[in-house]
């Protein structure tokens, strides 16, 4: 009995109301004029009304009662159930004229994320997806995404979708939507990026809720978002409003030097640049020249927060690539020892293929348990 009462029969057609006052018309050997006289309505109207140009308003309903006999509520329910069917009938058409998009959706890797329900039925499918963006249709998310100010950080080596960039994107927001932050300070949040420097050679599990809690202290959430295919991207920086910045990062290289340089790049961001723009490290480039000024100063910015640019120097002048000398020296200048060996390596200075056992590198929690 209960599977009878939830599959409701829902009408692939619409009853036009003015279809139904005509039949009442005619059963009473009533003419559309003389009912314009009972009614006080102008013929005109009535002819509106029974073509489905103008509906039956509350007003009209209750004049109809006192001219035929039928209650108010038949004629209102008759009109409220004809502009719901036609109002569905239009979303499925359009439903099935967006499903293309769907397509350069990743899908199956957000429903593997569980960031999204798995449904067989295309169009429902379709649904799903508009509710996680957070809009009425793809004509919105055409509004919402890509137009955006991007600057991007690394070589254009793959294809990148829009759709799944914004994915990513958008589960990093609804993710910082639920992180408290104070109201942004600009000195709270230089003070806390000292202190996180000191936690680079932590695990995960230590470093990732302390980091979390200084930032958003000075007005910053940081969220850990897992890279979709067709992204290329390692993190990301934006405002949800002027007093609440974002730091979105996928742990993409999974090595350490690149999750700490990508997180002082994108503070660099927060600390150096406007408000209004988002900054996208991706593997597409920027071809916005003030864009591309702006990743070498966040890159700047992320090299001499995480080792001092003299020390550094020093310690590439004196010669010294055994993974005992970088490991003395990471210890002397407070850094873990694969953040070194990544600045060596990005210098030029050591071999890709070498110290690589120096660096740590991360798994998301869904991937040591499968």
């Amino acid at each position: 009995m209960g599977d009878s009462v939830n599959n409701q029969y829902e009408p692939n057609y619409a009853i036009l109301p003015g279809e139904v006052l005509s039949d009442e018309l005619e059963m009473r050997n009533m003419s559309q004029q003389e009912l314009s006289k009972r009614i006080g309505l102008s013929a005109k109207h009535i002819v509106s009304i029974i073509k489905g140009k103008s509906p039956i308003t509350p007003e009209t309903a209750i004049k109809l009662e006192r001219a035929i006999g039928m209650p108010v509520n038949y004629w209102l329910n008759l009109e409220s159930n004809y502009q719901e069917i036609k109002a569905r009938l239009a979303e499925e058409e359009k439903l099935e004229t967006d499903l293309s998009w769907l397509k350069s959706v990743p899908v199956n890797e957000m429903a593997k994320l569980e960031w999204i329900e798995r449904h067989r039925d295309k169009k429902d499918q379709l649904r799903e997806v508009l509710r996680f963006f957070g809009i009425a249709s793809v004509d919105q998310w055409g509004e919402m995404w890509p137009r955006l100010s991007v600057a991007y950080r690394q070589s254009n080596q793959h294809e990148t979708f829009p759709e799944a960039v914004s994915a990513w994107l958008r589960k990093g927001e609804c993710d910082a939507a639920s992180i408290d932050c104070d109201p942004y300070n600009k000195q709270k949040f230089r003070r806390a990026l000292d202190e996180i420097r000191s936690l680079t050679d932590m695990t995960p599990n230590e470093f990732i809720p302390k980091m979390q809690a200084l930032c958003a202290e000075a007005g910053v959430a940081i969220v850990f978002v897992p890279s979709l295919p067709k992204t290329g991207v390692s993190g990301a920086t934006r405002w949800l409003h002027s007093n609440k910045a974002v730091i979105q990062l996928s742990l993409r290289y999974r090595s350490n030097d690149h999750l700490w340089f990508t997180f002082f790049h994108e503070a660099g961001h927060i600390l150096l640049h406007g408000k209004k723009d988002l900054f996208l490290e991706s593997t597409n480039k920027s071809s916005n020249g003030l864009d591309e000024q702006k990743e070498l100063e966040a890159n700047h910015f992320a090299q001499s927060e995480l080792i001092p640019a003299k020390e550094l120097d020093k310690f590439i002048q004196s010669g010294a690539r055994t993974k005992a000398a970088i490991c003395e020296f990471a210890e002397q200048v407070g850094i873990a020892p694969g953040i070194v060996v990544g600045q060596l390596q990005h210098r030029g200075m050591l071999d890709y293929k070498f110290c690589n056992d120096l660096k740590k590198f991360y798994q998301w929690a869904h991937e040591t348990n499968s």
